[in-house]
């Protein structure tokens, strides 16, 4: 399919996201309480390479260089995270003005170049000292998150308009809580189900935070969401325990969130969650989100498992499946994308679509001053082209973020999977832009090169030395 920008239309979104334990180091920098991460990067053998995210891209020092990198490159929107313990350093209690004022110094840059902030509150990133209480397991989360949300948008909500609550709360509970593969590295259903409501209540509530002091700002949530088939589609016991994988990643916190409750019909395990339930509690879960941000890299295959635990299922890699994959050993299927949008636009009750993250992960081919990345630009394009197709068949999508800017810390696997449109010299921390990025700036240039927040000699000088 070919297209142009123009055919998504004129009020649709463009741009890419980062998080901030990914991109921005400065780990203990200006009085920053540490995080499960920090934590958890400690542990030997948890991280690839034991790497960590202390300096990751350096953000925190070079913010103005990498907004600048958005202006130059025509990206007109950026979506990116809060670090909770860098504007509160031990969870609750005491603000941290430094902190604040950060991602002040972040936001008004953004606007000055005409780039919009989009904020997601929560990526990841619990203060250590929660968790030391249970963290997201502990139902006093509850309180603790809404003081968060609360001091966000009362720092930054008179200038960020788009914000997301959760980023994928399926993936941060289940690989941090059940899994323990992710920080704080948890195992055990109890702590799991009991980190999924306490998620589930919280992602609602932010929406009612935000809403009740800013009416003006639109509010959202995201979800990783993948298209999911049995591996043996004539067997029966792979489509059943396809339907089972399907209701816990894709469907556990999204359901919830429109009044419909947790997917236990399809999922009994899920019936425990109860024993963590309080009075209410169902109604509570339910938010009416102004958009939903879909999370979509690649399809899973299911098959029936009779030795894994709960679900009796498992997912059959890519690499062993023999198809094309990307270095995260995801499967490359643009229709799902395709499938994902138009299997979120059968709940009614979802108003609207973004794109909050789609890329991919390719070993680039490094020549002297150029970064050929051509099976990325290939992945883009194709992904791209399913959403076009969803929104001619009358999908409310209204936008697409990138994943993501600047090659980064990838939570377990390190810095191994590059999935930037920009190159960090993990010595150097010189950027460098792919053959991608330029492909990218390239597709967003009919966006008017003159931007209304240039606006004197000043700031233009403030650009060139950035870049």
């Amino acid at each position: 399919m070919l297209f142009t920008k123009n055919d998504f239309g004129n009020d649709f979104k463009w741009g890419v996201s980062t998080a901030a334990y990914q991109v921005e180091g400065g780990h203990d920098a200006d009085g920053k309480g540490p995080s499960i991460w920090d934590t958890f990067c400690q542990k030997r053998n948890k991280i690839f390479n034991n790497d960590n995210g202390n300096i990751a891209c350096d953000l925190y020092n070079r913010y103005a260089e990498d907004i600048a990198l958005l202006y130059k490159l025509n990206i007109p929107n950026y979506r990116f995270s809060i670090s909770w313990s860098r504007i509160i350093p031990q969870g609750t209690g005491a603000i941290n003005y430094k902190g604040i004022d950060f991602y002040n110094h972040l936001i008004d840059f953004c606007l000055e170049l005409g780039i919009e902030p989009w904020i997601t509150i929560y990526h990841w990133d619990l203060p250590e000292a929660l968790q030391r209480k249970g963290g997201w397991a502990n139902r006093e989360v509850l309180h603790w998150f809404s003081y968060f949300v609360d001091c966000c948008i009362k720092n930054y909500g008179d200038r960020v308009k788009h914000w997301m609550v959760l980023n994928e709360p399926m993936v941060f509970t289940g690989a941090g809580y059940f899994l323990g593969v992710h920080a704080p590295g948890k195992k055990g259903l109890s702590s799991f189900l009991a980190a999924a409501h306490h998620a589930a209540m919280s992602q609602a509530e932010g929406g009612r935070i935000i809403r009740s002091l800013r009416g003006d700002c639109k509010v959202g949530t995201t979800f990783s969401y993948s298209h999911i088939e049995p591996f043996r589609h004539f067997e029966e016991k792979d489509i059943k325990a396809a339907s089972k994988v399907d209701a816990l990643i894709n469907r556990t916190f999204i359901e919830p969130l429109l009044g419909m409750g947790y997917p236990t019909s399809d999922l009994k395990i899920l019936e425990r969650i109860e024993r963590f339930m309080h009075a209410h509690d169902e109604q509570k879960l339910a938010f009416d989100m102004d958009f939903i941000g879909l999370q979509n890299y690649t399809r899973e295959f299911v098959s029936y498992a009779p030795w894994m635990p709960f679900e009796k299922a498992k997912i059959i890699k890519a690499s062993i499946r023999n198809v094309e994959h990307t270095l995260m050993d995801w499967e490359v299927y643009p229709p799902s994308i395709y499938q994902s949008l138009k299997r979120l636009d059968e709940y009614k009750q979802v108003k609207e679509i973004i794109i909050t993250e789609n890329g991919a992960a390719f070993d680039d081919q490094f020549e002297a001053d150029r970064i050929d990345d051509q099976k990325r630009i290939k992945f883009l394009q194709d992904h791209m082209a399913q959403v076009l197709l969803a929104k001619r068949e009358g999908v409310n999508v209204k936008g697409y973020f990138i994943w993501t800017l600047l090659d980064n810390f990838e939570w377990a696997e390190g810095y191994y999977p590059k999935f930037g449109l920009v190159h960090v010299d993990l010595r150097t921390l010189k950027r460098t832009i792919k053959d991608s990025g330029k492909w990218y700036s390239s597709f967003l240039s009919e966006i008017p090169a003159v931007l209304p927040g240039v606006r004197d000699e000043e700031m233009n000088i403030q650009i060139n030395s950035a870049l």
